[in-house]
């Protein structure tokens, strides 16, 4: 009896751990607003992923102008750089626009994303947001770049 306590006692507090460690990776959907501010303050102008980390720090990756293309982890709060790769690439810009990533968030709110984890551009001009719900379910939604429907719904 005592072993199937300690053992079930365990698995709990792995379960929680992970729970309380994975929320740490996440920010309110609100928050979006203040994220976008930043990264147009580095100077982007296209993105193709935008993903909370610990700490309150997100990562921008996307373009700068039409010759570079940037990956950087910035402070949400005070703005301070803790990480910048830049590549020059030949292609041009390619990703989602500000609005777009707006646009893209304003659809998993409405199918009930809480908090953000991750919002990313797919070359098939698909957007994925992937977060949490207000109960802490994991949720995914996926829709077209520029359009206000949900293609796609995956909850946990």
């Amino acid at each position: 009896m005592t072993i199937k306590m300690l053992i079930a006692g365990s698995l709990t507090a792995l379960a929680l751990g992970a729970t309380a460690a994975h929320a740490d990776d996440a920010l309110p959907a609100g928050s979006l607003d203040a994220v976008l501010e930043r990264g147009a303050a580095y100077g982007f102008t296209h993105y193709l992923e935008i993903e909370a980390k610990e700490r309150g720090q997100v990562e921008l990756e996307g373009w700068l102008d039409d010759e570079w293309q940037a990956e950087v982890r910035l402070s949400l709060e005070s703005g301070e750089l803790h990480k910048e790769e830049r590549k020059r690439r030949d292609d041009g810009p390619w990703g989602m626009s500000e609005a777009e990533v707006r646009l893209a968030m304003e659809v998993a709110v409405a199918e009930g994303m809480a908090e953000f984890e991750e919002i990313e551009f797919k070359r098939d001009d698909l957007i994925k947001v992937e977060g949490r719900d207000e109960d802490g379910r994991e949720l995914e939604v996926t829709t077209r770049r520029g359009e206000e429907e949900t293609l796609k719904v995956e909850r946990d």
